[in-house]
């Protein structure tokens, strides 16, 4: 993902909400969000060059975002995939502290990147990116682009502003959450952050959707997940020119559900075993 933005146990009825877009270039190869066939346990889109993933959610109710961090720093050569991340966390059987803290050697390796993962109980951010240690978060609403979590870029600023208005009403509307990821509009050049771009682009990227023939906003992905485990993965898809070429909806009941949702972590979170699941492909 390029853009996203969540909030973690502060709804009455939703434990998760996360509504994101997915900005790439529109000549890589991705497969549309579905339960993959070599591994059904993961219910995710697919880079097709590498194999990883931006989004994805298990069977168990485990879930793992990432976002590349942009920086002046040359790419890591032979660097391995980051979105093989996310999978490995959604398959594994370690809690999400576990899981990063099994990472913290590895990171350098990786190009930068931003990796949120989380299950039932715990949600937990780590960046290769500084020295910062993987942290629990607490429930709140959190922002995130591709610099740290919650570096007030205008896109970042403008689109959690907007989400925090929908997370105070008693039902959340997922039109109303792929409306704020459909926002095209560039930031001002004055409040344009300086991240090494030219400037033409850094403008052309400040919008939460890009539009552009070379690179661009190539899907929107909304997620909710109720305390009784109920979710629903919905996915829109987009040509260059910004026009919507098809539409995903998954919903399925995760085999995890902590008797206690609201406590801000535990990171000796239980692993499900039960992979008994229903789904609603649309």
């Amino acid at each position: 993902m390029c853009l996203l933005v969540l909030a973690w146990k502060v709804h009455p009825k939703y434990r998760l909400v996360l509504a994101g877009n997915r900005d790439e270039f529109h000549e890589r190869p991705s497969q549309a969000l579905n339960w993959w066939q070599d591994d059904p346990r993961i219910l995710a889109g697919r880079d097709l060059k590498a194999g990883g993933t931006w989004l994805g959610v298990a069977r168990s109710g485990r879930f793992g975002v990432v976002t590349n961090y942009r920086d002046l720093q040359a790419p890591v050569e032979g660097a391995p995939s980051r979105g093989l991340l996310v999978p490995r966390f959604l398959t594994g059987a370690t809690s999400p502290k576990e899981f990063l803290d099994d990472l913290r050697g590895a990171a350098p390796r990786y190009s930068g990147f931003n990796l949120l993962v989380g299950g039932s109980r715990a949600l937990y951010y780590f960046s290769n990116r500084g020295p910062n240690a993987p942290r629990a978060l607490a429930p709140g609403i959190y922002g995130l682009s591709n610099h740290a979590l919650d570096t007030p870029w205008p896109k970042v600023t403008r689109t959690r502003a907007r989400f925090e208005q929908l997370m105070r009403q008693p039902e959340i509307s997922i039109e109303s959450l792929f409306a704020l990821l459909a926002d095209r509009t560039p930031a001002p050049d004055e409040e344009l952050p300086s991240t090494g771009l030219p400037r033409d682009w850094e403008r052309i990227v400040s919008a939460p959707f890009i539009v552009n023939e070379r690179y661009g906003t190539r899907c929107s992905t909304v997620l909710l997940v109720e305390r009784n485990g109920r979710t629903v993965l919905r996915e829109r898809r987009f040509d260059p020119a910004g026009v919507q070429t098809g539409t995903s909806r998954f919903e399925f009941t995760s085999t995890e559900v902590p008797e206690v949702w609201f406590e801000a972590e535990d990171p000796d979170e239980a692993i499900a075993t039960d992979t008994s699941f229903d789904t609603s492909p649309e």
